[in-house]
């Protein structure tokens, strides 16, 4: 089963759309990290439904419950539960696709997979599911911070058409948070609310592309052959609802240079650390990370739910036509946000916990 994810930093979340709940048993955290549910409780606001005109009306405090693992403020090493409990539900809303089909949803392959599906919101298909990545995110975020000094901060990069510009080595979450877009291009952010006031008002949806930039991650993260750094990353990232592609670095731009222009040549700062001159290997290299910024890019497709009505099938192979009801989000990129961040901390904190266990610098007795 497909429910769990890492190694050392383990997480499993649980729960569907409209059921009681959903959660995550996160195993493998550090004893006596301190941690409090408003720390947790500050990365599910971010992704919390309802929280600006341009995200889905659903009205959800997304309230984090520890349920196990922490004593007195303290992580005691023992996993970690947090529960957040579903309020706002109107499966009435989903009575048309219990049997219709959403064109570009889940629907169609959870009942080809499973024969049963819960088609109350999409059931564990739905976004909602990611709760528990952003709370375990939070503790991820917490581990690296105090450990090694990481800072992980994405932000949307491009909506449709309308591609911001921003200097990933020098934005500060502020700016991200200046805005309901979380864009720090506050220009271009305009235009981005702009766009999705216009497409949901339609009826329609639209993507678009979230980067995130982890930065003072300890050289030698990444496992090579098959847990290369940026392996791991694309699949972490990869695996978010309505995810559909993963850049790093110079990404598939860098398809259009030849060697020398790609290459980062090396050089010896001021400390005598090896550093390079510029950085389109996006701080990874040979699957594992060289202390450069990680720079990453998400695409995330239209929201496939939208009320405008469509050509279907139903369970029974009968064609028909959809136009959706429910409460979703035009665009899901000002959401995707916190989510793609948790992905890259969780990453990053399970091959952190590795490294220690397995860098040439542990020091065994003679």
């Amino acid at each position: 089963m497909g429910n769990s994810f890492g190694h050392l930093f383990r997480i499993t979340t649980f729960g569907e759309s409209h059921g009681g709940g959903v959660g995550v048993v996160i195993d493998g955290c550090p004893p006596r990290l301190e941690i409090s549910a408003a720390e947790i409780q500050q990365e599910l606001d971010r992704r919390r439904p309802g929280q600006s005109k341009i995200t889905t009306p659903r009205k959800e405090t997304d309230t984090g419950e520890i349920v196990s693992g922490v004593f007195e403020g303290k992580t005691l090493g023992t996993p970690i539960t947090i529960l957040v409990r579903n309020k706002d539900t109107r499966p009435q809303d989903y009575n048309e696709m219990q049997q219709k089909y959403r064109p570009s949803h889940a629907d169609a392959t959870y009942d080809a997979k499973y024969g049963i599906r819960n088609w109350q919101g999409g059931g564990r298909s739905s976004a909602r599911e990611t709760i528990g990545r952003v709370a375990a995110g939070a503790i991820a975020k917490k581990i690296l911070s105090q450990v090694a000094g990481v800072e992980i901060i994405g932000y949307v990069k491009r909506i449709k058409d309308l591609e911001s510009v921003v200097d990933a080595n020098t934005v500060t979450l502020a700016q991200v948070e200046s805005n309901i877009v979380r864009c720090p291009d506050l220009e271009c952010a305009q235009r981005m609310i702009e766009l999705i006031e216009q497409t949901g008002a339609s009826g329609d949806s639209i993507g678009g592309v979230v980067e995130c930039v982890a930065r003072n991650v300890p050289k030698g993260l990444g496992e090579p052959v098959f847990d290369k750094l940026e392996a791991d990353l694309a699949k972490g990232v990869m695996s978010l609802p309505a995810s559909k592609g993963f850049e790093i670095g110079s990404g598939f731009a860098g398809t259009l240079l030849t060697g020398s222009d790609h290459n980062d040549e090396f050089y010896t700062d001021a400390t005598g650390d090896v550093r390079t001159v510029t950085n389109r290997s996006g701080g990874i290299q040979g699957g594992i990370a060289n202390g450069e910024n990680i720079i990453l890019r998400v695409a995330f497709k239209p929201t496939a739910t939208i009320r405008k009505e469509q050509r279907t099938v139903t369970n029974l192979g009968e064609e028909t036509m959809l136009a959706a009801k429910g409460r979703h989000d035009p665009c899901v990129l000002p959401r995707a946000v916190p989510m793609v961040e948790a992905m890259v901390a969780l990453v990053l904190c399970d091959h952190l916990l590795r490294h220690q266990g397995q860098c040439h610098t542990l020091k065994l007795p003679q």
